[in-house]
């Protein structure tokens, strides 16, 4: 696996790597990877030739109180993980590569990114949209990779990708669970023994809420209950516990086509979200 630093070394290894008409396909990440990211790559690996990633912990997705100083890094291991899993080119960019002096540009979908995470933590979209926008035109890869876990960052990038007709498809890869449950994140890492113990309802939580409102509880009272039962579990917040359409990502009343249930709670100092699939 070839690493690289600086942008300007990436127009000779890109060239390099479509040699022969090789296709490429991206795996975006902030490092501290786990068996999620390495899914990425694994199916990266089955739909194209070659396979690129990148470790950039991107500044303008952190809000002012969010945790951008204490988020994991592991460099060297990230690597030494992605070689291992057959990737043949890391870029690691400095923010100076990304945002040089001067820059002034954001990207910023409007609608998908107003409810939700959109509202708990103003700006983030804004700040995913023009990191994935760079990445996307820097790389140009024929696919990029994300996981569904994050659904509505998932759903933003879609949205611009398709909007500023970048010419990428975006594939959402379905999220890892431990093997308890509970979503892998590098997030996780923050959680004390006691609170990941119980950090397990919240998947349980979406679970039982799914097997409700498909056997005709109503969809108030279902999510209502997913709350209690987050409440009950030691989480001091919830942000959102919702069922939404798949893909406008609007709240809905009442089953009825594509759907997902998605939320996002805190327990101790660590804030979560997870989804799920909901299929009548």
């Amino acid at each position: 696996m070839q690493t690289i630093r600086e942008t300007r070394q990436l127009p000779a290894a890109l060239i390099a790597l479509r040699a022969g008409g090789k296709s490429l396909a991206l795996v975006p990440t902030m490092g501290a990877l786990h068996a999620g990211h390495m899914a990425l790559v694994e199916e990266a690996r089955r739909r194209a030739d070659r396979v690129a990633a990148t470790i950039f912990v991107n500044p303008l997705q952190f809000g002012a109180n969010e945790d951008l100083e204490r988020y994991p890094r592991q460099e060297e291991k990230d690597a030494q993980m992605l070689a291992a899993a057959g990737c043949d080119l890391l870029w690691i960019p400095d923010a100076e590569d990304i945002y040089p002096p001067g820059f002034a540009t954001t990207v910023s979908v409007k609608g998908l990114s107003d409810r939700w995470e959109g509202e708990v933590r103003p700006g983030h979209f804004d700040g995913v949209a023009t990191v994935v926008a760079k990445l996307l035109c820097a790389i140009r890869p024929d696919i990029a990779l994300f996981g569904e876990k994050d659904f509505q960052q998932l759903a933003v990038i879609r949205r611009m990708t398709q909007d500023l007709q970048i010419g990428v498809e975006i594939l959402g890869v379905p999220t890892v669970g431990d093997t308890d449950g509970l979503a892998l994140s590098s997030r996780n890492a923050y959680l004390s023994a006691d609170e990941r113990r119980r950090a397990v309802e919240l998947p349980r939580a979406l679970n039982e809420a799914a097997e409700r409102i498909l056997t005709g509880t109503p969809v108030a009272e279902a999510l209502e209950l997913g709350k209690d039962r987050l409440k009950a579990a030691g989480f001091s917040r919830i942000d959102y516990f919702a069922l939404v359409n798949a893909m406008t990502l609007e709240p809905l009343e009442r089953p009825v086509g594509p759907m997902r249930l998605i939320a996002a709670a805190v327990i101790g100092t660590t804030r979560l979200i997870d989804n799920i699939p909901v299929g009548l």
